[in-house]
């Protein structure tokens, strides 16, 4: 009897560890199986979760390659912490990952498995704890979000608005950068046209990345008193600029990272709400560095913090930070005029500042405002 229960303990041990390696032998078949964890919001938020899942599911069709995504239980480094460890035991050895809220769950899982590759988009070397060394199997972007900014409020001053604002959402050095880029562009233009005693931008930032009832009472004062274009740029807080917008005649709203004039124009019933959008690459992200581990060329990036800006003076759709020519709604300043600044700021005749420590020293009036919350 004692012979016979020794044996079925050896045979139940044998059964679970074949079960526990089971997802690790489907992750280390050989083949590439690519999945996106969103942060805290869906796929369907018409913004980082969305287009960075749009992506990586439309490459993974394209190349014949198993896709999924994971959705955290809540917004937590716990959370998104399983949902990592739940892909790479259904045997996903490639994972695409949106936004600095994932650099803890990085830091946590990134040694334990270094046969899986972790994609982090809007990474910085800044979002790790103090003295961290990324690994092999790990790559990061982060973007030069003030140019993108810059060449918005470069181009809403161009195109005759002279009372400007922006929202931000949280104060972390993206959105900073956001800011004072456009805040620099909007003096440059202002300064060219000879009109920067007239320009005025309104500062402040909500302190959460989503719209509420404060937020758009804050933007009714705005819009109330004068403020003709808000840029919006914080993950959903675009509503509250755009609800508040739409009961001004004649007032914008600005995106940010993707192109949101249909969101925003959608969403709010009005056609031309959106004046542009400040975009990120983010498409063009995962697919070049998806196509690079496709081909076996992670090596490029492996252990890396690439910061992506400006690629091409002669083609803009090819740069990483761009404005959207085909949905804007803006007649004054031209796509000719979107060329020629483009061209400048890539061969360096413009440059623009990303300290985020200081606000730019500008000729037109900026009035920082308290954080909402």
């Amino acid at each position: 009897m004692k012979k016979i229960l020794s044996l079925l303990m050896v045979m139940a041990l044998a059964v679970t560890t074949l079960v526990g390696c089971g997802s690790k032998d489907s992750a280390s078949d050989g083949a590439t199986k690519i999945a996106m964890i969103t942060d805290s919001g869906d796929i369907t938020d018409m913004s980082f979760n969305q287009t960075t899942y749009e992506a990586a599911k439309a490459f993974s069709e394209a190349n014949d390659i198993e896709f999924s995504y994971y959705k955290p239980t809540e917004d937590s480094d716990e959370a998104r912490i399983a949902s990592f460890h739940n892909a790479v035991a259904d045997g996903y050895n490639v994972i695409v990952v949106p936004g600095y809220l994932f650099a803890p769950m990085i830091e946590e899982v990134a040694e334990a498995t270094p046969d899986v590759k972790i994609i982090a988009l809007d990474v910085s070397e800044g979002d790790f704890s103090e003295g961290y060394t990324i690994p092999e199997n790990v790559c990061c972007f982060t973007y030069q979000e003030e140019i993108a900014g810059y060449m918005a409020g470069y181009a809403a001053v161009s195109e005759g608005y002279t009372q400007l604002g922006f929202l931000g959402g949280v104060a972390v050095p993206a959105v900073i950068r956001y800011g004072y880029g456009f805040v620099q562009g909007c003096n440059e233009a202002a300064v060219e046209m000879g009109i920067a005693d007239q320009v005025s931008v309104n500062y402040i930032y909500g302190g959460q990345f989503y719209g509420d009832d404060a937020i758009k009472a804050v933007m009714d004062t705005w819009y109330g008193n004068g403020t003709q274009v808000v840029f919006a740029c914080g993950g959903g807080i675009w509503t509250s600029a755009a609800e508040a917008a739409k009961a001004v005649d004649g007032a914008k709203v600005i995106g940010v990272d993707v192109d949101q004039a249909e969101t925003i124009d959608k969403t709010e019933g009005t056609d031309g709400l959106c004046l542009t959008s400040a975009m990120k690459g983010l498409a063009a992200t995962v697919d070049t560095t998806l196509q690079a581990v496709v081909d076996g060329n992670w090596d490029e990036y492996a252990g890396k913090v690439d910061n992506l800006g400006l690629v091409s003076a002669d083609d803009p759709s090819q740069n990483y930070v761009q404005l959207p020519t085909e949905t804007w709604s803006m007649t004054n300043f031209t796509v000719e005029d979107y060329n020629e600044l483009v061209a400048k700021l890539y061969n360096g005749d413009i440059k623009v500042s990303n300290d985020t420590d200081n606000a730019p020293d500008v000729e037109i009036t900026m009035t920082t405002f308290d954080n909402i919350h």
